[in-house]
């Protein structure tokens, strides 16, 4: 068993069915900044601004994350009038719990 399997083992975490999601936040440097925005975004759709305000984060790193959780269909866009909001997809809210999981550890580690 890996280090990493015993970690997951022992934070019971071996049960997580959506394995993406475990390597889209387990398995890169960036998920406690992922983790971040989602938050955000499951409180209300927000803009890249506005996330990047909210968080004191640079323009082009909330543009980074934003990428990545669309390429993995976690979150989608939809445009309001000059601007482009972003909220959870429907994949996201199924795997809800693992993510809820998963950030606990994350955030722990």
């Amino acid at each position: 068993m890996t280090s990493l399997q015993k970690t997951l083992y022992a934070w019971n975490l071996l049960e997580i069915k959506d394995k993406e999601l475990l390597n889209f936040l387990v398995g890169r440097e960036g998920g406690k900044t992922s983790i971040m925005i989602l938050d955000l975004i499951l409180q209300k759709p927000y803009n890249k601004n506005q996330l990047a305000r909210q968080l004191g984060l640079d323009y082009n790193t909330v543009t980074y994350h934003i990428k990545i959780m669309c390429a993995h269909n976690y979150i989608t866009s939809e445009k309001f009038e000059k601007s482009v909001f972003y909220y959870p997809t429907e994949k996201f809210n199924k795997v809800h719990d693992e993510y809820t999981l998963l950030k606990e550890y994350v955030l722990n580690k």
